[in-house]
């Protein structure tokens, strides 16, 4: 999905660390023994990871609206890329009261670090660059930096543009990925074998989708001598 993002339940590296060998199998990168403990070590320390890189203002929390509790976690220098590349968009267009980009940009964005925010803070952030109108939000939903909430109109969710493509791959490649190992008569299937098989339904790489699943909590790995299985355990 991303730029350099992290999908679903996916977690944020520091930039000191060495990026891990795309080109190995997968097996090969999951080399702790105990699946339950690697995510139990993972869930106690992210969240102090991601307060720290929120609070410095390095990343950014997006909810995704996949119909689950689905999060992306982007880099914020990306994000504003992201906004200026809508901020294009937009003008392109020939509309030309653009300088809302710059106010959200210079003025919401670092003042507002949760995953959402409501109408009357956006519009008094806002107004810290200029006259405020409801053409100004308009033009932020439309850019695809914004989405209403669906359970209070006075509120918003802060967005990536131009993500609904992935948000579908990944929902269709969950479905994907568990009903082909569903199919199998204990349902479940060596690693090695698996992610070789390649998704029809969604752009995102299978080993993608394999990590979103296990850390989600819907397969499991199990150490076996031929190798480690993946196994469904919830549908």
């Amino acid at each position: 999905m991303e730029d350099s993002a992290t999908t679903g339940r996916k977690r944020v590296r520091e930039d000191h660390e060495e990026e891990p060998d795309v080109g190995l199998p997968l097996e090969n990168q999951l080399t702790f023994s105990d699946t339950l403990i690697a995510l139990r070590i993972m869930h106690a320390q992210f969240p102090k990871m991601e307060k720290s890189l929120r609070k410095d203002n390095v990343i950014r929390l997006f909810k995704l609206n996949t119909g689950q509790d689905d999060h992306a976690i982007m880099f914020i220098e990306d994000y504003l890329n992201q906004v200026e590349s809508a901020m294009k968009r937009i003008k392109a267009k020939g509309q030309d009261d653009i300088d809302v980009f710059e106010w959200f940009r210079s003025h919401v964005l670092p003042s507002k670090l949760d995953a959402s925010i409501e109408h009357e803070e956006l519009c008094l952030l806002l107004s810290h660059g200029g006259n405020v109108k409801d053409d100004h939000i308009s033009l932020l939903i439309n850019a695809g930096l914004l989405t209403r909430q669906l359970l209070d109109s006075n509120s918003y969710w802060f967005a990536i543009p131009n993500i609904g493509f992935i948000l579908k791959g990944l929902s269709q490649g969950r479905k994907e990925l568990i009903s082909l190992l569903n199919r199998r008569k204990y349902k479940e299937m060596l690693l090695a074998l698996l992610e070789k098989k390649r998704l029809r339904l969604s752009p995102l790489d299978i080993r993608f989708h394999l990590r979103d699943l296990i850390g989600s909590g819907y397969l499991k790995t199990v150490h076996t001598p031929a190798g480690l299985l993946v196994k469904v355990v919830k549908e």
